[in-house]
């Protein structure tokens, strides 16, 4: 083989190592991916919808540590969040935050009430919200606890969350869907 075979090769082998580390970079600490399973956000998200979610914003986790990167902002209500399932780790859910430690929770009327007044963020007005799972019977008052959420559907006749499986612990948050990137003609940003 000659000097400049090997050198291509070797060129070539570099370009695809650092791409790699590049690419792991960013879908660890910056920007990831994500599909659409299930109708559990309609009409916010529908199946089949690509979606990219920005992990740095809220302080992306550092891998087989319990560490955060410093976050540039904290969550807000009316976020739409991606988060480590607490029933299984191996999977990622999106829904809407809620309520945040210390919250008083409560759906009466198909509306979302914290602390015992109307949620004020305009998305929660958009959308009737009903009274399902084992922690939401109608006017029970669920308290976030301390460093956890309470998240749900957009679909809330159809949507499994925390009024089934409970509240999502801060450390799972792994960050905020941005954008529809896929298919073409729902290109947008989520709200």
């Amino acid at each position: 083989m000659s000097l400049n075979k090997k050198s291509v090769i070797r060129d070539w082998a570099e370009s695809i190592i650092i791409a790699f580390l590049l690419a792991l970079v960013i879908r660890t600490f910056l920007v990831q991916a994500f599909k659409i399973p299930t109708g559990s956000m309609r009409m916010t998200l529908i199946e089949g919808d690509l979606i990219l979610v920005n992990k740095f914003i809220y302080g992306a986790k550092i891998p087989f540590t319990n560490l955060r990167l410093p976050a540039l902002k904290p969550p807000k209500r009316g976020d739409v969040i991606v988060f480590i399932y607490p029933e299984d780790k191996s999977k990622d859910f999106i829904k809407r935050l809620v309520g945040f430690p210390g919250d008083v929770v409560e759906i009466k009327g198909g509306s979302i009430y914290i602390n015992d007044k109307p949620a004020p963020e305009a998305i929660f007005n958009q959308i009737y919200y009903y009274n399902r799972g084992q922690l939401d019977a109608p006017g029970q008052k669920m308290v976030v606890p301390k460093d956890s959420y309470f998240v749900l559907g957009d679909n809330s006749a159809t949507s499994k969350d925390s009024r089934y499986w409970g509240f999502v612990p801060k450390n799972n948050l792994l960050g905020q869907a941005i954008i529809i990137y896929w298919p073409l003609q729902r290109i947008k940003l989520i709200k």
